[in-house]
C-alpha cells in the first residue's frame, strides 16, 4: 500500500464538502429539509475530516515546514505566486471565520431559531463555499498548474 497524497486527499475533501453546500442550498430552495440537513451536517463532518488531514500533514508528516509555492512551483511567472498569495491568504483567513460560523449556522438551526439560523446561513454559505472553492484551486495551483520537476 502505498503513501496517502494528504494534498490531493485534502483538496478532494474541500470539494466534496463544496457539492454538499450546493446541494444542500438547492434541497433547502426546495423546502426539501431532510434532505437540507443531511447535505449541510455532512459538509460539517467533511469539513472537519479536512481540518484533521491537514493539520495531521502540516504538524506531523511536513512538521510544521511550510510549503512555498516558489519552491513548487520554480518555473511559474511571479505574477502566478502572487495570485497564488491572494487566494491562500484570502482562503486561510476566511476559514478561521467559517469554522465557527457554520457550527454556529448549524447550532441554531438544530434549536430551531430559524429566523436566526437563515440570517446567519446567508452570510456562512456564501463564505463556506468560497473557502471550499478555493481549498481546491489553491491544491491545482500549488501541486498541478505547474508540476514540481
Amino acid at each position: 500500500m502505498g503513501a496517502i497524497d494528504f494534498p490531493m486527499l485534502n483538496a478532494s475533501l474541500n470539494c466534496a464538502a463544496g457539492i454538499l453546500i450546493v446541494t444542500g442550498y438547492f434541497a433547502i430552495r426546495r423546502k426539501r429539509i431532510p434532505l437540507h440537513k443531511t447535505c449541510m451536517v455532512s459538509a460539517l463532518v467533511v469539513s472537519a475530516c479536512f481540518l484533521g488531514c491537514y493539520l495531521y500533514y502540516h504538524v506531523v508528516i511536513q512538521q510544521g515546514k511550510p510549503t512555498y509555492f516558489s519552491e513548487r512551483a520554480p518555473a511559474a511567472p511571479s505574477w502566478v505566486g502572487k495570485i497564488y498569495l491572494a487566494i491562500l491568504w484570502s482562503h486561510i483567513f476566511l476559514a478561521a471565520v467559517t469554522a465557527p460560523l457554520a457550527l454556529f449556522t448549524a447550532y441554531q438551526g438544530w434549536r430551531g431559531q430559524l429566523q436566526r439560523h437563515v440570517q446567519v446561513a446567508r452570510w456562512c454559505l456564501p463564505i463556506w463555499l468560497y473557502v471550499s472553492i478555493t481549498g481546491v484551486v489553491v491544491y491545482w495551483m500549488l501541486y498541478r498548474l505547474y508540476p514540481a520537476p
